[in-house]
């Protein structure tokens, strides 16, 4: 059996003391971060726990220290399953079910904080997890540290997790491999009278036959009306001749959740949807062809936005051109008409590029690495072009 691709124990620690400095430059004296089960990715970031039903988070003090945060029912799981020593039972985490669990002896915040190295009453408490940062926790916070400053510092996190090490792009790559292996199969069956579900569940099997530990995302395969959709659900429905059908699929490597998307035709793709298709697939190839380190991401999606208006698509546009992915697979940085930043080397996104007609809609999928003079595409399954299936 060939060697499990992951994060190395040791490169939890590492991000645990580069946060630390950080937090020690913003003159911060700790730092907490929030998981859920669907948006789980800054807790996992540090610990390599997951949360299930309940909520998870980790607090880093300045010193360098840190501690995982469970609920009430994960604390043989955060131990089993957590990268860090220290574990600690907060009733603030709990489920949305919202429990009392009357013979609970929590842990609290202070607990918690004082393990990290973490005392005293006016602290300035960085909250990097603004998002997913649940009204328990924030409240908990409060009431535990009510003299404490608590400053938002989401940014904190989008720094350290933008550049992606050798490890987590080895995680990315193997997800890639898996993904174009459950993109062949659903390929393969596809035929008038299958349900969009039931091509969700071949493209499951095959992504844990293959090594993921999950999907991505929930996966898309949506048909005809649905493909309007940017974000959707696979329904009962059946997929007939002549439709188009949007592949979304995704596999999950030690966290790491890139997804591959194209569509499929059910016959002979003709008129105006085709130009509508080929368009947006030309405009998928002009985005990768503008990424390398240096540009500036607004100046990508300025003239992102002008070439679909220029052509008269500028009511099919949503959102584009790239969003970052890593542990999740829509994370940040955006690259939107507002973003000044400029792209580094090993940042990683998702080249989504998405159109919405009236009647259907298309989108163009891949993950790329930013590099010195270009970009890194970690599939070629998109040069296929338009896969016209005959029936």
């Amino acid at each position: 059996m060939s060697k499990r691709i992951c994060i190395p124990d040791h490169e939890y620690h590492e991000r645990v003391a580069r946060a630390a400095k950080m937090l020690r430059d913003r003159g911060l004296d700790a730092m907490l971060v929030m998981s859920t089960e669907s948006d789980y990715a800054n807790a996992r970031y540090f610990s390599g726990f997951w949360p299930l039903f309940e909520r998870a988070g980790v607090v880093i003090g300045a010193g360098g220290d840190a501690a995982l945060l469970v609920g009430p029912e994960s604390a043989v799981f955060g131990r089993d399953f957590g990268k860090l020593e220290k574990v600690f039972v907060l009733r603030e985490f709990r489920e949305s079910a919202d429990p009392s669990y009357p013979e609970l002896h929590a842990d609290t915040f202070r607990d918690a904080f004082k393990a990290v190295g973490v005392s005293g009453e006016n602290l300035r408490i960085g909250l990097g997890s603004y998002v997913e940062c649940t009204l328990p926790v924030y409240e908990g916070l409060k009431d535990a540290f009510p003299k404490a400053e608590i400053v938002l510092c989401n940014d904190i996190m989008v720094d350290l997790r933008k550049i992606k090490s050798e490890n987590e792009l080895a995680c990315i790559r193997e997800g890639f491999r898996i993904i174009e292996l459950a993109t062949d199969e659903v390929i393969k069956n596809l035929t008038p009278g299958v349900t969009e579900l039931q091509m969700v569940g071949i493209a499951e099997r095959v992504i844990y036959e293959n090594g993921a530990e999950y999907e991505g995302l929930p996966m898309y395969v949506f048909s005809e009306a649905s493909t309007r959709h940017a974000i959707s659900r696979p329904r009962y429905r059946e997929i007939k001749k002549g439709d188009i059908v949007q592949l979304n699929l995704s596999a999950k490597i030690d966290g790491y959740s890139p997804s591959i998307g194209l569509p499929v035709i059910m016959g002979k793709l003709e008129g105006r949807r085709r130009e509508l298709v080929e368009f947006c697939r030309q405009m998928h190839e002009w985005t990768c062809s503008r990424i390398k380190a240096g540009v500036i991401a607004s100046d990508v999606a300025k003239e992102f936005y002008r070439l679909f208006c220029e052509n008269g698509y500028q009511k099919n546009f949503v959102y584009g051109p790239c969003h970052g992915t890593g542990m999740i697979e829509v994370e940040a940085p955006w690259m939107e008409t507002t973003s000044d930043y400029p792209l580094e080397e090993n940042m990683t996104f998702q080249v989504d590029t998405f159109i919405s007609g009236d009647t259907f809609g298309c989108r163009w999928e891949k993950g790329i690495a930013v590099k010195k003079d270009g970009c890194e595409s970690y599939t070629d399954y998109l040069k296929k072009g338009i896969i016209e299936l005959e029936f």
